[in-house]
């Protein structure tokens, strides 16, 4: 007889970009991160410009006067 009952997944676990702590993808409203400390921090870093994107500050963009 074979068992017709769906197989579970295995739930991933990866690094919080954060803290590093290993953390489940799975049924996580805060992931990428472990938690929402973590998503709160990360997002100070942003706001205080610790993480940034590189660019050329000279470049002309989409601030520019027509």
């Amino acid at each position: 007889m074979t068992d017709k009952t769906p197989a579970k997944k295995a739930t991933q676990t990866y690094p919080c970009p954060q803290c590093k702590s290993l953390t489940r993808w799975d049924n996580n409203p805060w992931r990428p991160f472990c938690s929402e400390r973590c998503k709160l921090i990360d997002l100070g870093d942003w706001a205080t410009e610790r993480h940034a994107i590189p660019g050329d500050d000279d470049a002309p963009g989409d601030f520019e006067e027509f």
